[in-house]
C-alpha cells in the first residue's frame, strides 16, 4: 500500500485516526477516556492560586477541582484572572502545565490574539505564493489578533484559506469575550479525527468506514508499537521503556556483528526515534543507551537525532552526553501514553 492512507475509525467508542506511510504506521490519535485530564490545546479561564517559591511558578484553580500549573509567572499574585491554554500532558496527580500564550489553530491558519502580526510559514518559500496569502489575510484579518498561515496553504483555494482565518478569528473573539469570574473550561482539545483533518495534508486517500483499521493493518501495527522491542532497518532493534523517571531507549545491533554495526544501528535509531516516541505517546525525559561505537562517532548521532526531530516538526532538546556514553534529551508530553489509551484486551 504506497501512499499517505489517513485512517478514520472508532475503537472503544472513541474516535480514533491513523496515517499510514507507504502501509507502515507514521501516526495515531486517539480520544482519551472520559476521566482524562483536558489535552493540550484546551483553554481555561483560570485563577492564580499559591505561588511555588524556588521554582519561580504558581499553581491555578481551572475549575471542576483541575490544578494548573504556570511555570513564569512573574508579576501574577494570587486572585489574579486570566485566560490559560494546556500546553503539555500532566502526569498522573501532577499539575497540568499551561501556557497564558493563547493560540487557535486550525488547517491553514493559526490566530495569535496576543502577537499581532501576520506571518507566513518559512517552509512556503516561493514569492508569489506568500504574496498571495498575504493578500488574502489582509482582506480577512480585523483587529489586533496575529496570524501565522501555514504551510498546509500553499496551493490551496483562496476562499478555503479566507474561511479558515475568520473561522478562528470569531472563536478567538467567542474565548476572549468570557466575561465570568470562576474558573471554568472554555474550549475543550479537538477530537482525534478533526486533528486528523487539520495537521494531516493531502493524503492520497481517506477511508471512513468502520472496521477499517482492522481491513488496513492498523491493528495490528499498533499491537507492534504496544511492544517494548522495535525492530530497526539494517537488523537491529531497539526497546524503548517508559520508567516513573524517564524513557529508556536501549539499542542493540542484533545479528550484525561488523565493526561498523554500531554505527549503524545507532543511525538508524536516531531516524525512527521520533515516529516510535509518537507512536507510544511518550516525553520527557529520554536516555538512549546506545550500542557500541568509537567516541568520534558521537557527533554523527546528535546531529542525526537532531535532524530528524526537526524534518518531523517535533521540539526537542539534545542535552548531551553522560559520562557513560549515554545520550540524553527531552522531548514535549503532547499526548497521553498509548497505553493508558488503547483499550484493554
Amino acid at each position: 500500500m504506497k501512499g499517505r492512507t489517513v485512517l478514520l475509525d472508532h475503537i472503544a467508542g472513541r474516535e480514533a485516526a491513523a496515517l499510514m506511510v507507504d502501509g507502515k504506521l507514521h501516526d495515531l490519535l486517539i480520544d482519551p477516556p472520559e476521566d482524562a485530564a483536558p489535552g493540550v490545546g484546551a483553554i481555561f479561564f483560570a485563577v492564580a492560586d499559591r505561588p511555588l517559591k524556588g521554582q519561580g511558578g504558581i499553581t491555578l484553580q481551572l475549575g471542576d477541582g483541575l490544578i494548573g500549573y504556570l511555570r513564569r509567572a512573574k508579576d501574577i499574585s494570587p486572585g489574579d484572572a486570566f485566560f490559560v491554554q494546556v500546553s503539555g500532558m500532566a502526569e498522573p496527580g501532577k499539575a497540568i502545565p499551561v501556557t497564558p500564550d493563547l493560540i487557535f489553530k486550525s488547517r491553514y491558519a493559526i490566530v495569535t490574539p496576543h502577537k499581532p502580526g501576520i506571518n507566513v510559514s518559512r517552509a512556503i518559500r516561493d514569492d508569489d505564493e506568500r504574496d498571495r496569502l498575504l493578500e488574502i489575510a489582509h482582506d480577512v484579518m480585523a483587529g489586533d489578533y496575529g496570524l501565522i498561515l501555514r504551510s498546509a496553504a500553499t496551493g490551496a483555494d483562496a476562499q478555503a484559506v479566507a474561511d479558515d482565518i475568520a473561522t478562528m478569528q470569531d472563536l478567538a473573539a467567542q474565548v476572549l469575550g468570557h466575561d465570568e469570574k470562576d474558573p471554568a473550561l472554555l474550549w475543550a482539545s479537538e477530537s482525534a479525527h478533526h486533528l486528523a483533518w487539520r495537521d494531516w495534508v493531502n493524503p492520497d486517500e481517506v477511508v471512513t468506514e468502520d472496521g477499517c483499521f482492522e481491513t488496513h493493518g492498523a491493528l495490528e501495527a499498533i499491537d507492534a508499537a504496544l511492544s517494548p522491542s522495535q525492530p530497526l532497518s539494517g537488523g537491529g532493534h531497539a526497546y524503548v521503556e517508559a520508567t516513573r523517571a524517564l524513557i529508556a531507549v536501549d539499542v542493540n545491533t542484533g545479528k550484525d556483528h561488523s565493526l561498523a554495526a554500531g554505527l549503524k544501528a545507532n543511525l538508524a535509531v536516531a531516524r525512527d526515534l521520533p515516529r516510535l516516541l509518537r507512536l507510544k505517546g511518550l516525553g520527557g525525559q529520554i536516555t538512549l543507551d546506545l550500542a557500541p561505537m568509537p567516541k568520534r562517532d558521537r557527533k554523527q548521532i546528535e546531529d542525526a537525532v537532531k535532524k530528524s526531530f526537526r524534518q518531523d516538526g517535533s521540539d526537542v532538546v539534545v542535552a548531551g552526553w553522560t559520562p557513560l556514553g549515554h545520550l540524553e534529551l527531552t522531548r514535549k508530553r503532547d499526548r497521553l501514553p498509548l497505553s493508558q489509551v488503547w483499550p484493554k484486551q
